[in-house]
């Protein structure tokens, strides 16, 4: 559910909307929520002095019920 709340908001942010990617993933200090979007989409998604991502996380932590939700933005050019 977190997921795809977390790729709707995402995607009325970016302009490349088919490069919107958000996978969950389980590591070793919890699970992560990792997004990928186009190289030239990431500035939006961070935002200025990351408010924006900020201001997702806090939208998604209300969505988890308070849980704190780890969010990963990840720059496309490195590896997968």
């Amino acid at each position: 559910m977190l997921e795809e709340a977390l790729e709707h908001l995402v995607t009325g942010i970016v302009d490349h909307k088919d490069d919107v990617e958000v996978k969950r993933k389980e590591l070793r200090r919890g699970e992560i929520i990792e997004v990928r979007v186009h190289p030239d989409d990431l500035g939006r998604v961070i935002g200025r002095s990351g408010r924006t991502a900020s201001a997702l996380r806090t939208v998604l932590t209300a969505l988890a019920g308070g849980r704190p939700v780890r969010i990963d933005i990840v720059d496309t050019d490195r590896a997968r």
